[in-house]
């Protein structure tokens, strides 16, 4: 197939194109290469994707409509899986013009760029965070989630939104994907193992929100990615079971769907901790500080409808994952 790939500088949405080329797939990628963090970092995730004769990259941000409009009509792609967005629970609350331009108005374009080409397949990145308030464990995409607690969560719960109403409106086939705590090679500075790993090395000290009382369901990048592919080829269909009285948030009377891909195995913050602490041979220094605005207690996902839709459940655990990632690390920074 012929595949669009928003953000494809970024943490998942390389690690997906490169996936994607493995399967013989051709893709354009696109991002736009801000400066939200290290750029040099987003080139060497691009670097292993230009090597292919099957992929084309041209630099753009979603929120140009025209450009968007005139990439995905050239390319003449199937799918159109949008990855790129301005990502963060914490950085939404210092700067929240940036996730209404990247998050809404660029997820605008993406849909209205979809629309007019006649895309098959839109897949696009959720987030746990959606779940908000909620307290029932493990989520559930058939659970409500009209509470989130930060505006970042705000903006993938309005993708959603968004996105069914275009499912209704046009009979564009949709399917959202709510990503739980992803971490692996290749991740975002800005994320905590990423920043845990950094300092630990530097010898200075971790701080590590809500007094280290967090659970969280980490799931490694290359259970991500295999979740992604997976569904790309899973057209959503009506659900005809679909009661409009009691209405299921995950299916619909039009061609939409939701599903969480997360590793149903939440684990404890400072357990988190520790499994990194025996890969890089440190002891971390640990600044216990009180839980953030926007910030959740705990995540699990309940996987039973990906499973039972793809076959696929996600399986690596954080002891292979975090060692995976601290050999990349220590790799690519010569540490």
């Amino acid at each position: 197939m012929k595949i669009v790939v928003t953000g494809a500088a970024g943490f998942i949405g390389s690690s997906a194109a490169q996936a994607l080329l493995a399967q013989g797939h051709f893709v354009v990628g696109i991002d736009n290469l801000n400066d939200y963090y290290d750029v040099d970092l987003k080139m060497a995730r691009l670097q292993r994707l230009i090597g292919s004769s099957q992929f084309t990259f041209a630099r753009l941000d979603i929120a140009d409509r025209d450009g968007l409009n005139k990439i995905v009509e050239n390319s003449q792609c199937e799918v159109v899986l949008h990855l790129a967005a301005q990502a963060g629970v914490r950085y939404s609350i210092e700067n929240p013009h940036a996730y209404v331009d990247a998050n809404l108005v660029g997820f605008m374009n993406v849909l209205e760029a979809c629309r007019n080409s006649r895309i098959q397949h839109l897949v696009f990145a959720s987030s746990s965070s959606v779940y908000g308030a909620n307290k029932r464990m493990p989520f559930s995409e058939h659970d409500n989630v009209d509470h989130p607690i930060s505006l970042y969560a705000a903006t993938k719960k309005a993708n959603e939104l968004m996105a069914h109403s275009y499912a209704h409106l046009y009979g564009l086939p949709c399917t959202g994907l709510r990503f739980f705590t992803v971490y692996g090679p290749w991740g975002r500075p800005d994320m905590a193992l990423f920043k845990f790993t950094k300092n630990i090395l530097a010898g200075i000290s971790i701080p590590v929100f809500n007094r280290g009382d967090m659970v969280r369901d980490f799931t490694y990048i290359d259970d991500i990615v295999e979740g992604i592919v997976q569904v790309i080829g899973l057209i959503p269909r009506p659900n005809p079971e679909w009661d409009a009285v009691h209405c299921d948030p995950a299916t619909s009377h039009a061609p939409y769907r939701i599903f969480n891909i997360g590793n149903n195995r939440p684990e404890k913050l400072m357990r988190y901790i520790e499994v990194l602490e025996r890969c890089l041979g440190r002891k971390a220094i640990l600044e216990l500080l009180p839980m953030q605005a926007g910030d959740v207690v705990a995540t699990m996902a309940n996987v039973t409808d990906l499973e039972s839709a793809t076959g696929f459940c996600p399986r690596t655990t954080i002891d292979a994952g975090i060692s995976k990632f601290v050999d990349w690390y220590r790799s690519y920074y010569e540490v």
